[in-house]
This record gives structure tokens, sequence and C-alpha cells, in this order.
């Protein structure tokens, strides 16, 4: 690996973590000028004034706001994410309760999603300007503008209600077959492919285009060599289509969180 991507690598980190320090920083300071009191809210509103003095001191609520950022920056750097009241459980042990099934989530949408959106990419834009091109042109800039809560609710209400084929609510955990593993990541799958799949589509397609329209790829046609079209496409396609994937693979992620 070169001394340059070795740079590249680490100006992007660089950059993440400085946006993710700042996002975190406005989102701690945000919620504490909200108004009301964490104690008062935990304890309910017969709590003793006793009780919310103690609470506050046990949560370092009377220490300035700075003071608690850098408090919870430490624990954060030290793996030591605190502890949810609502639940009671290590912060840590939530998010790695479901970080295993965020990821399946999402390795799985990608497996249908990318060679969905190369395939349909691709042959839309060999055949541009037919019936299937305008097709596949007018679906993905219709699923495009839908949000994406919106095709979720979509799926539930014709597969769930409707149809009554796949359940609308369930659980990763409880798996233990084939059919069972079917049934539970169909819905997901199906919403999180429509969304992921179909900008893909239309960058492949734009991809496709540019490609064809290149001297060496117009030579090779004019000159009727006998392997098909796509054939010359594809692979000068290739760091076009990497791109693309780079960019929306990670879609599935935060959706499916």
């Amino acid at each position: 690996m070169s001394t340059y991507v070795l740079n590249l690598i680490a100006v992007r980190l660089l950059i993440a973590a400085l946006t993710l320090l700042i996002v975190s920083f406005a989102v701690f300071f945000a919620t504490a000028m909200l108004p009301g009191d964490t104690a008062t809210i935990l304890l309910g509103q017969a709590a003793t004034p006793e009780a919310v003095a103690g609470l506050r001191s046990a949560m370092h609520l009377d220490d300035p706001a700075y003071l608690r950022f850098l408090w919870w920056l430490g624990g954060l750097l030290s793996g030591d994410l605190g502890t949810s009241y609502v639940n009671n459980v290590a912060v840590a042990d939530l998010i790695g309760g479901r970080f295993v099934n965020t990821m399946r989530l999402a390795g799985i949408t990608a497996l249908f999603s990318v060679p969905l959106a190369l395939t349909l990419g691709i042959t839309a834009a060999m055949f541009r300007g037919s019936l299937y091109d305008r097709a596949v042109t007018i679906l993905t800039i219709g699923v495009i503008s839908i949000p994406e809560f919106m095709v979720a609710t979509s799926a539930v209400l014709v597969f769930s209600v409707y149809l009554k084929w796949l359940p609308a609510l369930s659980f990763a955990n409880d798996v233990t077959s084939i059919w069972q593993m079917l049934q539970v990541y169909a819905m997901p799958v199906i919403s999180l492919t429509f969304v992921v799949a179909a900008q893909m589509i239309r960058m492949t397609r734009a991809a496709v285009i540019d490609t064809i329209n290149t001297p060496y790829v117009e030579t090779a046609l004019l000159k009727e060599l006998p392997a098909p079209a796509w054939c010359y496409v594809t692979p000068c396609q290739t760091p076009s289509a990497r791109s693309s994937m780079r960019s929306r693979c990670p879609c599935p992620i935060w959706s499916a969180a």
C-alpha cells in the first residue's frame, strides 16, 4: 500500500473522528439546554428533595456542562458508555446485542441490492432509450422520491396486513430454521433493497453510458468484435461502480440501525 493511500486513509479517519466529536458536542449541549430536570423525571414528581439531590449528585448533574461532557468523552474513549437508566443495563451491552443483527441485516441487504443494481443499471444503459430503460428509470426515480419510512410502511401494509405473507414484527434471535430466517429477514431486506438499489441503479447507468461514449468502446462496437457489447463496457465501468457501491453500501447499516 502506497504512502498516498495511507495518508488518505489517515485523513479520512481524522475527519470522521472530528465530525463525530462536533456532532456529539452539539447534541450534548443542546440536550443540556432543554428545560426540565433529569433527576426529577427519573424519580417522578413524588420524589423527595433529598432523593432528587442525591441522584443529581450521583449523576454529576450539578457539575458544569463542559465538565460532564469531558467525563462522558473520557468514558467513551475507555470503553465505558455508561448505564441506561431506562433498562438499568450497560449501554455497551445494549449496543452490542443489536450490532450483530444490524450487521447481518446490512450484509444480506448488500448481497441482494448490489447484484440487482448492477444488473439493472448496466442493462438499462445498454438498451438506452428503450421501453425497458424508461421503465427502470421511472421505477428508480419513484423509489428515490419516496421517503424510506414510507417504503417500509407500504411493505408492511402489503405483505403483512393485506396479503398476510410475512410477519409485521419478528425477532432474529428466535430463528431456528431456514424458513424462519427467510420470514424474519424478508420484510426489512425488501425495504432496504428498494432504498439502496434505486440510487445505485441510477449511478451505475450513468457510469455505463459515459463509458459507452468513450472512443475505445465505440471502436470496439464499430469493428463488430465477436464479444457482446457489455464485455467491453463492464471492465471499463468497474471503478465507477465501485465508487457507487462504496457510497451506498453503508446505507443499510444506518437504515437498519
